[in-house]
Formats: structure tokens, sequence, C-alpha cells
């Protein structure tokens, strides 16, 4: 019995993933879609919960939490990153969950204090949580084999199907629970992270070993002006960034085209939809016709979704438009965090996945704060030919590092 046990968990599962691999995996794609559905809670109530806390004045300021929050992603990735090189990826993982519990912590208890300043505490905390989130899916590469390195990207990112219907239903049953209104939301926040904290503990992470960090290291600089990662970052801030600014300036956009403030919801659910549901087979469509093949077709896909949006302001052109921004994400994104795994060695995965995820976060601000802004003055047709022109400098640079690394491509 013990020999057909040895032989029953060597086998791979029908993924190709070997089984103790899909397990890690599955249980990381749900600490993803706990913490991402945590992270859409407080999108949604944030700037709300503000609004009854301060005056008139002041409501000007509504969404500074949610930009601490960005902020505290900033200035995080480096020291989350580094932390795991040291402490191992539980370690890592556990103290953003920690964060998250004390950042929510921290903005329930300034609602309840009438405490802004509190409050905007609380989303720069939470930032170092969401720093841990995103390094999930570089985490997932170490739980599988490397020929199934873009499957277990794929299959982690995908734990956001879940969290587009956990965040928004959390969302929209804990406002109203007790008083004052959106504390128990903040409270949900700090639940959801107990709860990563606990599954955490079942998944076999790899124990850091010495010669893991004690390799051979290039300087910062010689890693991120490799071409190939040049082209991965690239890929990855403009995915990320069109993304973001397209989806933040969306509910605006539908209530100035004269549309129900209700189909806002229905067109974010059909984008988050569109991002995350493709991630359950990304992983296949990058191993079966290769990474730059998959991320320029999610630059199509981005084109797609512009040229919709221009194509009329009904909710279809909206829903339309979104969705298909949505799956452009995902093939652009994973392909470009597939491609970043291969330009760097064991020893410098630190630095490397967090520069290129300060860069992405960083674009990711910025994108979120300009959306109203281009909006207000230009209007939805301008925000739309500004996301063409960016989604066209990726196409540029996939375009020539193909041509000139034909072997590569």
């Amino acid at each position: 019995m013990d020999g057909l046990i040895k032989v029953e968990e060597a086998r791979p599962a029908a993924t190709g993933i070997p089984r103790r691999s899909v397990r890690n995996i599955g249980l990381l794609a749900l600490c993803q879609a706990l913490t991402q559905s945590s992270n859409t809670l407080m999108f949604a109530s944030a700037a709300l919960a503000v609004l009854t806390i301060v005056p008139a004045d002041m409501r000007m300021w509504a969404n500074l939490p949610v930009t601490m929050q960005h902020l505290g992603v900033m200035l995080s990735v480096f020291p989350a990153s580094m932390l795991m090189m040291r402490r191992g990826r539980r370690f890592g993982f556990r103290m953003g969950s920690l964060a998250g519990m004390a950042g929510a912590s921290c903005a329930a208890l300034g609602l309840g204090l009438g405490s802004f300043l509190m409050m905007c505490c609380g989303g720069l905390i939470l930032g170092f949580a969401i720093a841990n989130m995103q390094l999930y899916r570089f985490a997932a590469v170490e739980l599988a084999p490397p020929a199934y390195r873009a499957q277990a990207i794929s299959y982690v990112t995908a734990g956001g199907v879940f969290a587009g219907v956990l965040g928004p239903t959390l969302a929209r049953w804990t406002p109203d629970l007790w008083l004052p209104m959106f504390q128990a939301s903040f409270v949900a926040v700090i639940v959801v992270h107990v709860v990563v904290f606990i599954v955490l503990s079942f998944i076999e992470f790899p124990v850091v070993r010495a010669e893991d960090n004690s390799g051979p290291q290039r300087p910062l600089l010689e890693i991120v002006t490799q071409p190939a990662y040049m082209v991965a970052a690239a890929g990855a801030m403009i995915a990320f960034g069109v993304m973001s600014f397209v989806m933040a300036a969306s509910p605006l956009a539908i209530v100035q085209c004269g549309l129900s403030k209700t189909e806002a919801p229905i067109t974010i659910f059909v984008h988050v939809m569109g991002m995350f549901i493709p991630a359950f087979f990304t992983g296949h469509l990058i191993q079966r016709f290769g990474v730059f093949n998959m991320m320029t077709i999610g630059i199509a896909l981005l084109i797609g979704g512009v040229a919709v949006a221009l194509m009329g302001t009904t909710e279809w052109h909206f829903r339309g438009a979104l969705g298909l921004n949505g799956v452009g994400w995902n093939f652009l994104f994973v392909g470009a965090t597939t491609l970043l795994t291969t330009t760097y060695r064991p020893s410098e995965r630190g630095k490397a996945q967090a520069f290129n995820d300060f860069m992405v976060f960083a674009t990711t601000a910025t994108a979120s704060l300009m959306a109203s802004v281009i909006l207000e003055v230009r209007g939805w047709a301008q925000l739309n030919y500004l996301a063409f022109i960016l989604v066209c400098v990726a196409l540029l640079i996939i375009g020539v590092f193909r041509l000139k690394n034909p072997a590569r491509a």
C-alpha cells in the first residue's frame, strides 16, 4: 500500500502538474481570491465611508484612503519581496495578512471615531497587504515544475473570478449591518485576512536555502536593462495602466452618457469576469502558442475594447468594451509575468520582482488618479484614444524585440 500511495502521489494530475503542486497552487489561488475580494471591498466602501464623517468642503478628498493604499503598495513592494527572500514565502505572506488585519482595524476604528487621518493611515497599512498579494503569482512559479510556469501563474490569477463575486457581494451586504455605516465592511476585511492567515499554514512553500540568497547576483540596473526584462515590465505596466485607466473612468462615463447608475456594477462585473475567467486556460495557450503571441493577442483585444467604446455609448457598448479590456489585460499581463520569470536568477528574484511591481503599481496609481481628470476635461472618447496610444506603444515594444531576437521570440 505504501508503494502504491507513493506512485499515486507522484503521478501528474490531469493538468500535467504534479498533484502536490496542484494542491499548493489551488490553496494559493484561494488566498489570492480572498485577498483580492477584500481589496475590492475596500475600493467599493472606503470613499463612501469617508463621506459619512467629513464636512462638505472635504468631499473631494474622499478617495484619499484608496490613494494612500496605492502609495502603501509602492512603498512596500521592495520590503515585502526582500523579507520573503530571507524568511520565506509563508512568513512574508502571513506578515501581509497581519498588515491587512491591522490596516482594516485602523480604518474601522477611524470611522468609529470620525478620524479621517486614521482612515488614511489604515489605507497606507493595507498597502503592505496588497503588495504581498501581488507576489502570489511569483510564488506560484516556485510551486510548479518549470515546464508549467505559465499555467501556475494563470491558475493563481484565476482566483480573481471568485473575488469578482465575493468582493461586490460583501460590499452590498455589509454597509448597513450596524452603525456607523460601513464599519462592518472593514470588519469583513479583517475576517478575510484571518482566513488567509490560516490557509497559508497548509501550503508547502519551498524552504529558504542559504544558497538561494548567496548565489551570484547582478546589479539591479543590469537585470532591469535586459531587453526581455524591459519588454516584460513594459507589458505589465501598460496592461495594468490601461486597464485601471479605463475601469476607473467607466462608472463616471456611464452616468455622463445618461445611463442608469445601476449599469455601472453590471459593467464592472463583466470587466472583472473578463479579467479572470480566461486565466483558467491562459497558461495552456501560452504553453502552446508562445508567450509573445499571447501578449500580442492581448494587445489586439485591448485595441478591440477601445474600438467598441468609440462605436457608441449604450450599455452594451460599455459592457463589450470593458469585457474585451479585461480579457486583453489577462493575456498581456499573464504573458508579461511569465516572460519576467525567465530574466533573473533565483538569488535575484527578490529585487527583480519588486522593481517590476513598483513600476506596475506606480503606473496603476497614476492611471487611476488621472482617469477622472481626463474624463472630466476631455471626455470618454478622448480617454479611449489615449488608451489606444498606450496600447500601441506596447505593440511597438514587443514587435521590435521580436524582430531583434527572432530565436527568443
